[in-house]
């Protein structure tokens, strides 16, 4: 039976990532994926890099700005290795709040709890198509945040780990890691086992599912759509506010989202859900009343009880865990696959990861 020096349990973009670090520091890795890789919570996510200290828990704050800082780089050595032009936008975020809507979800934050700053022109030049339907009903802010699109940066890591020369093997469902003399030995999957002397789950939602520790993550649904926008510049910039976000691309697209559902795998959209959410951005933009519906989609995000990801080491010699990230996978996955490099491979992390600890969870 073949040999790796690690086995990556997921392909999302954490697994992926987490593979090309590991790769560079020499070893051999396979990725195993239960379906097709990159195609759960990474496909399914908006690509907003929020890195704003109120808008993240304290814990959670020195990774995210960190990991947005490296954002250009991580992006620029994926177009280089893959060939791929990914879409990583820069043009900043306005952030839309009403008085009676204070507290709820714009995904996640209203204006007035974000250190954002005011808006650098008028609303109606910044966005004229959103000034025009409810310029006089929101106190607008901005911040200078990035968003990429999440599938080229999935799609372009795939690519890039393969250039690499790292194994996969996919429709292979991890069951367990196998430990032989208290250490850990390989995995074993619904079809066959692998052999390793490192395994790290990368599984988002499902890797409570493998054994033997059963990590408290949960599936955290969110449904959204995407449409083709009238004029392709219509919306430039990301757009939040309390009911909905906008999210344009730069081919013309625009992402619509999303909700936050406790339905444990149920990866249905529902198509009231849908609409609701597409007369939201009507409301914000009357325009796309004429944008045409690509397609609408739900994805299903990594929870954790405390929501703050999973990183490190477990109680058992050789098994590591990098998950849990909920919201935040496509932004923390430079800074992820860096630390997580780091412990794998027994050096000291940049950063403490103390509070991400799988021990703070009972067993």
């Amino acid at each position: 039976m073949k040999n790796w020096d690690a086995i990556v349990i997921g392909a999302g973009i954490i697994g992926l990532s987490l593979a090309i670090e590991l790769n560079k520091q020499g070893l051999r890795v396979l990725v195993v994926e239960k379906g097709e890789p990159g195609r759960e919570s990474s496909w399914a996510a908006g690509g907003m890099l929020v890195d704003s200290p109120a808008e993240t828990q304290p814990a959670l704050r020195e990774l995210a700005m960190a990991s947005a800082r490296m954002y250009p780089e991580f992006v620029h050595e994926l177009e280089d290795e893959s060939g791929a032009k990914i879409d990583l936008r820069a043009v900043g975020t306005i952030v839309l709040s009403r008085p009676e809507a204070v507290g709820q979800d714009p995904g996640e934050q209203s204006a007035e709890s974000t250190q954002a700053h005011a808006l650098p022109q008028p609303l109606a030049q910044l966005e004229a198509a959103l000034q025009n339907s409810h310029g006089q009903q929101f106190a607008a802010l901005f911040r200078k945040e990035r968003c990429v699109d999440p599938r080229h940066v999935t799609a372009a890591a795939l690519v890039a780990a393969r250039h690499r020369g790292i194994d996969f093997s996919s429709g292979d469902e991890v069951l367990c890691v196998e430990v032989a003399d208290g250490t850990v030995c390989g995995v074993r999957t619904n079809k066959t086992r692998f052999a390793a002397g490192t395994v790290v789950n990368c599984a988002g939602a499902w890797a409570g599912q493998v054994l033997p520790h059963p990590f408290p993550t949960r599936p955290v649904k969110g449904q959204m759509l995407c449409v083709v926008m009238p004029e392709k510049e219509m919306v430039r910039h990301v757009v939040r506010a309390p009911e909905v976000y906008l999210i344009p691309r730069s081919d013309g697209r625009m992402l619509i989202g999303a909700t936050a559902e406790e339905a444990g795998f149920d990866k249905r959209t529902v198509p009231e859900t849908i609409q609701k959410l597409r007369h939201a951005a009507i409301d914000l933009v009357p325009r796309l009343a004429e944008a045409r519906i690509l397609e609408a989609w739900a994805g299903l995000r990594p929870g954790t009880p405390d929501g703050l990801p999973i990183l490190g080491a477990t109680p058992t010699p050789g098994y590591f865990v990098a998950t849990g990230h909920f919201r935040d996978g496509i932004l923390l996955a430079p800074v992820t696959a860096r630390l997580m490099g780091q412990v794998v491979t027994g050096k000291k992390p940049e950063f403490d990861l103390s509070a991400f600890a799988a021990m703070r969870f009972p067993s």
